[in-house]
């Protein structure tokens, strides 16, 4: 199993991760750092442990808007295919209609030609 170092607030720690992970742990070993220098620069020196118990907050917080963001983004996809799902169906109903006035317009016409060809004879 691969192993990283990944540097938080300066620190360095050993991970281990699975095969072909090693960049995408430390690419969230370097997000999670820079909510810890954003808490450090905004409270200082407020001890290592409040300092990462607060970033984790800040990433949970973070993952709960993008969560409620995707659950109403789905609602709306839910609502965007029953609109859609329900113009196909009166689109479909549209053309049946058009194909049997047209037929029968059609005919008509047929009907028509026919009386005129015997007038004419």
């Amino acid at each position: 199993m691969p192993q990283v170092t990944v540097t938080i607030d300066g620190k360095q720690y050993r991970m281990a991760c699975d095969e072909g992970q090693e960049e995408h742990l430390m690419g969230l070993a370097q997000n999670f750092d820079r909510y810890v220098s954003h808490l450090k620069d905004s409270f200082g020196e407020i001890g290592d442990q409040r300092l990462t118990v607060m970033a984790g907050i800040m990433v949970m917080d973070e993952l709960s808007e993008l969560q409620k963001r995707m659950k109403g983004m789905e609602t709306e996809i839910v609502t965007l295919r029953k609109t859609r799902d329900d113009a196909l169906i009166k689109a479909d109903k549209n053309d049946q209609a058009l194909t049997g006035a047209l037929s029968g317009l059609a005919d008509r016409m047929e009907a028509l030609a026919a009386r005129l060809a015997v007038r004419k004879a």
